[in-house]
């Protein structure tokens, strides 16, 4: 019976050893998964910012886009786009500083 003993035991502890290296894969294999975790988080914090700054520069591109087409009559009336140097942000200005022109669709402008 002393070898069924033995046999056992070598059989104990081989299923020991065995439980401890799958315990150690399991626990590095966590470890990995949660840097990856992690790392994707990042990413997609990222990927959010860049949403922003993109739509900033798409609103950019349609400004500039339409800057080139034929103005409305609003912004003609309003003197240009805001920000192109053009744009009058007082009132009205007086007979003496501008000319009032018809143009050919009938729309008076200041010149």
């Amino acid at each position: 019976m002393s070898h069924h003993d033995e046999d056992s035991s070598f059989f104990d502890r081989e299923r020991d050893r065995l439980s401890r290296e799958i315990t150690a894969g399991f626990e590095e294999l966590l470890s990995s998964t949660n840097g990856l975790n992690r790392k994707l988080e990042e990413v997609l914090g990222m990927t959010k910012e860049y949403d922003t700054i993109a739509s900033l520069w798409h609103s950019f591109y349609e400004l500039m886009r339409n800057s080139g087409n034929d103005d409305t009559e609003e912004e003609q009336e309003q003197g240009g786009l805001p920000g192109t140097g053009s744009h009058v942000v007082a009132g009205k200005q007086g007979p003496s500083s501008s000319t009032n022109t018809n143009n050919s669709d009938g729309n008076n402008r200041n010149d």
